[in-house]
């Protein structure tokens, strides 16, 4: 049975009695901040109530709506009791909470920017109810993307493009995660079936390289016409990446007293071309006249 007992005003509930959000998108890590706040916790208590809703048929469920990190500093510290604060909420608008509550952390990976859009997208989408007949649809179901993008930094846009993300296998959406893959060519390769994200993961390991934009784009068009398999892939990511081309580098005001005369970046090009073709046929008259003095 729930324990819970009113305190002025507030409600005072066993850790244990309270179900984190099943489907919270946002995962607690025991990272530095984690520490920070076990820590300011064990000091001064949990300042902020824990938000929780009654769900269940009976209401006997004490639904978490916000405060996961505090509720596992809680747990880690063996607190008897936590300061709640109860709100009524449909599981649908729990949802949206849930995502609200935290989006506006300061270190959000993609994955978990992803599942938290795509979740309260759908669940806008069940608290809306069914469109209108005659309302405009364009791209998502009634602009929920749009709506969203008011509360967050994100555009529109670029929340449908995390969306994205979610079409991606585990293995390649922690590459995301973890930098290896860029967020535009990951949204690219989100377009591939499962057997050909199969095949890019084998192709990423074999060949230790990830997709650039260009080869995501291309596996993309591939896969759209239906022409893209194992060898294909493995064709495109061994192709050298434009910024892997080797380029020379050499300061403008090193060189640019030979240069007096050539104002254009063709004309100097040109000029040292020459130059330097002029001192390969240099040196080379110098070892032809090294060997006849031996």
């Amino acid at each position: 049975m729930n324990k819970v007992n009113n305190i002025q005003g507030l409600s005072y509930v066993g850790p244990e009695d309270i179900v984190p959000f099943e489907n919270n998108p946002f995962e607690v890590r025991d990272d530095e901040e984690m520490k920070s706040l076990i820590e300011s916790i064990r000091e001064y208590g949990i300042l902020t109530p824990l938000v929780v809703s009654r769900q269940g048929r009976r209401g006997d469920v004490i639904q978490l709506v916000s405060g996961h990190r505090r509720l596992h500093a809680a747990k880690e510290l063996g607190l008897q009791v936590v300061p709640v604060s109860y709100v009524t909420m449909t599981p649908a608008e729990i949802e949206i909470a849930v995502v609200d509550s935290n989006l506006q952390r300061e270190h959000i990976l993609p994955s978990e920017k992803a599942k938290a859009y795509k979740l309260k997208m759908d669940a806008m989408k069940k608290t809306a109810g069914r469109p209108a007949k005659n309302s405009c649809q364009v791209g998502t179901n009634s602009r929920t993307d749009e709506e969203i993008a008011e509360s967050v930094t994100d555009s529109a846009r670029q929340i449908h493009r995390y969306i994205r993300l979610n079409n991606l296998l585990p293995e390649l959406l922690k590459m995301v995660d973890e930098e290896r893959i860029a967020l535009t060519p990951a949204v690219e390769l989100s377009y591939l079936t499962e057997d050909e994200q199969k095949w890019l993961l084998e192709t990423i390991e074999t060949e230790e390289a990830t997709p650039s934009l260009s080869q995501a784009q291309e596996m993309k068009n591939l896969s759209q016409a239906g022409m893209l398999d194992m060898d294909q892939i493995f064709s495109i990511m061994v192709k050298p990446k434009a910024n892997q081309k080797e380029v020379i580098k050499i300061k403008v005001e090193v060189v640019d007293k030979y240069l007096k005369g050539c104002t254009t970046p063709k004309e100097r090009e040109d000029f040292l071309l020459k130059a330097c073709e002029y001192y390969s046929r240099f040196l080379q008259r110098q070892r032809n006249k090294d060997r006849g003095a031996r």
